[in-house]
């Protein structure tokens, strides 16, 4: 199945204490494309969210250890651009607009099906891109920042000269990184949705792109946390972090 791009890179963190629904969430979220974590308690969330980076939220209200509207607010006041939805029994109108009070983007009250859920969840990611983007523009990947709205690219201080293919094709994965871009997607978004010509191109860009970023990480004064662009066979690349001094993945 091929991921929307809406859905590539995105993280979604699953707040549900009832072992069923929280099962049946996961697995499903998963098998549509989602990278998913799992917790059953407020305290719990607040730690995931505080320790990886989230794109969405899942919050049921009813948890064991503090109500879902404390944490929509806490997650809300220390992640301005998370994405929020809360999943609950409550349907009473005073509920609804507490939890869109404290934060939240959406409310979904149960039982609800899957598919109303992706739906929700596609209308709202088409609005917001799933990798964290500050106001600026940049997207920053361990010592790496892409620029989009400068069009500047920068290893920890220093910038890195990238012809424009180079740059548009290395802010696609950055957009996207942790996940898998195929290579048509790779050409439609860099060169043209139209594309008709040989896939060589994005071969000769990518390897010059790798070239330019390797060339200004050894230049660097110290180890850097310089993002590996490995090579997916018979699909296309992905964009991933590599801690100093751990050896690149595969390429």
């Amino acid at each position: 199945m091929r991921v929307p791009a809406t859905l590539e890179g995105t993280h979604i963190l699953i707040v549900e204490d009832d072992d069923t629904i929280g099962r049946h969430l996961d697995a499903g979220l998963r098998g549509h494309g989602y990278h998913t974590t799992w917790c059953r308690t407020g305290m719990n969330a607040l730690a995931e969210a505080r320790a990886t980076a989230q794109n969405v939220v899942l919050l049921d209200l009813g948890l064991p250890d503090v109500d879902g509207i404390d944490i929509a607010r806490t997650l809300r006041a220390e992640f301005p651009d998370l994405l929020i939805v809360i999943l609950t029994a409550r349907s009473d109108e005073i509920d609804v607009i507490a939890g869109l009070d404290a934060g939240a983007d959406d409310y979904l009250v149960k039982p609800f099906t899957l598919t109303v859920l992706l739906a929700r969840l596609r209308a709202h990611l088409r609005r917001r891109p799933p990798n964290a983007t500050r106001e600026d523009g940049a997207i920053h990947v361990g010592d790496l920042t892409v620029d989009t709205s400068a069009r500047r690219c920068t290893l920890a201080a220093d910038e890195v000269a990238l012809r424009p293919k180079e740059f548009e094709l290395l802010a696609v994965l950055a957009r996207h990184a942790g996940a898998a871009v195929s290579r048509e997607d790779l050409m439609a978004q860099v060169w043209d949705e139209n594309w008709f010509g040989p896939t060589k191109t994005l071969d000769v860009t990518l390897a010059s792109l790798r070239r330019r970023l390797g060339e200004a990480a050894d230049a660097a004064p110290r180890p850097l946390n310089l993002p590996a662009i490995t090579t997916l066979r018979g699909h296309g690349y992905r964009l991933e972090t590599v801690t100093p001094g751990q050896a690149a993945p595969d390429r």
